[in-house]
């Protein structure tokens, strides 16, 4: 057996405790499995006699304040970066890379916004940088795409990547419980943190989809280019008319290529209720690929958690014992292709349109008269409930149509004096064939 692996962990919160106890749990059979003993020799965090339940797991592991001085430790070969954030994260992982040290990271965020002038780092310095825990937890799609299929033209990905809206969503399907109760939910059970935004408002998604999508299409991504938006605005009232349409309301990344660029987005979307991700429920996530030789593949598991994202990074640590070093998103950097990313208001496809209107005559009419100046296809309409002189809630189910001209009709509608709220849109998509 060689020389063993020493590993500088960066963080020791519910990933790197996790980490810890996998580690543990498994050394024989790691150390089977990779010729070489892997052991963390240093841990960066805070407070180091606080109670993580780790029992002598550390052993005489030496505690370090600052991440960017336990990157430089010479008794650590493998930095592994579980802190999160961008600040003194990037910070850590450059010191490591700029030493030739490899770096295993689960911090989206982190390449998201800097993974290609890092992957030029680490190529550089002739080093991995390894994230398979950055993107749905211990789903292995991140090696589906860069190595188990890298046979196949990528035409598309689409993905449930969150497991705190995918939850809230869940919950609100099975008990009919307005968003903020199902948060509220949510946030008790320990699947939402007290501030919720980055999940809720669609932000962890995209910065997981853009990772995707620069390892399916090897392209660079400007994350401010991508279309996000989250469920705040999904109601009780739209799951229930998704429902009774035959449809499911998820939290979806999409990415496709078009023949006008780059199809990057996050939103709410309605799924047929037969489709390969309509039953990915709770803290799940669920990606769905399409290869030009493998059609579709589909890939579930738990998105987060202490296990599976513990799972992923050693599945990346162990890559490294045995000497694989693959560019970070598939292609040296000088390949990656700049995007053109597609303005949401170029997409084609049908829509779910929510109004609440004044229960009187002629109103249905005067929406009918703007979608058809709009060439908006009405394909169903759905009315429940009479209230004469008060607001009642009509559904529309439009026919495939450009997303701008969807947009120029739901602000003329907005506008009229009969429609009581801002309208509600949802897009429909169908996620069966790229």
């Amino acid at each position: 057996m060689t020389d063993s692996l020493r590993l500088g962990v960066a963080g020791l919160g519910t990933v790197g405790g996790g980490l810890v106890r996998l580690l543990a749990a498994h050394a024989d059979r790691l150390a089977l499995r990779t010729g070489r003993r892997i052991e963390i020799t240093a841990v960066s965090a805070r407070d180091p006699g606080k109670d993580r339940g780790l029992g002598n797991a550390l052993g005489d592991a030496r505690w370090y304040g600052d991440a960017v001085e336990m990157a430089a430790d010479d008794d650590v070969d493998v930095v592994v970066e579980l802190i999160g954030g961008e600040t003194v994260a990037k910070a850590a992982v450059e010191a490591a890379l700029s030493r030739g040290k490899p770096v295993v990271t689960a911090n989206k965020a982190l390449l998201a916004h800097h993974g290609v002038a890092l992957a030029a780092m680490a190529e550089k310095a002739g080093v991995a940088l390894n994230f398979e825990a950055a993107v749905a937890g211990g789903i292995p799609v991140v090696k589906a795409l860069r190595e188990g299929l890298a046979g196949n033209r990528i035409e598309a990905v689409y993905g449930i990547l969150n497991g705190t809206s995918n939850y809230i969503l869940t919950s609100m399907a099975e008990s009919g419980a307005s968003f903020e109760d199902a948060l509220a939910e949510a946030q008790a059970l320990g699947y939402a943190e007290a501030d919720p935004s980055f999940d809720v408002d669609g932000v962890d998604a995209a910065h997981k989809l853009a990772l995707l999508a620069s390892l399916a299409f090897g392209a660079k991504i400007d994350f401010g280019a991508i279309h996000v938006e989250g469920i705040r605005r999904v109601s009780a009232l739209d799951i229930a008319f998704a429902r009774e349409l035959g449809f499911r309301i998820k939290l979806v990344g999409t990415a496709r290529s078009t023949s006008e660029g780059l199809d990057v987005r996050v939103h709410p979307v309605m799924i047929a209720e037969g489709s390969p991700l309509s039953h990915v429920d709770g803290v799940f996530n669920g990606v769905v690929v399409h290869g030009d030789f493998v059609d579709r593949m589909m890939f579930e598991g738990r998105g987060a958690g202490a296990g599976p994202t513990a799972s992923a990074v050693m599945a990346d640590i162990v890559d490294i014992a045995l000497g694989v070093r693959l560019p970070l998103f598939g292609v040296p950097v000088d390949a990656l292709l700049p995007a053109r990313v597609m303005p949401v208001t170029a997409r084609q496809g049908a829509c779910y349109l929510r109004l609440s209107v004044v229960d009187r005559p002629g109103v249905i009419a005067d929406i009918a008269a703007i979608l058809r100046d709009e060439q908006v296809s009405i394909e169903s309409l759905l009315q429940r409930g009479r209230a004469p002189g008060e607001g009642v809630p009509v559904v529309i189910v439009t026919h495939e149509v450009q997303e701008a001209a969807m947009a120029r009709a739901m602000a003329r509608i907005g506008a009229l004096a009969s429609v009581l709220e801002a309208p509600t849109m949802i897009r429909i998509e169908e996620i069966k064939r790229a």
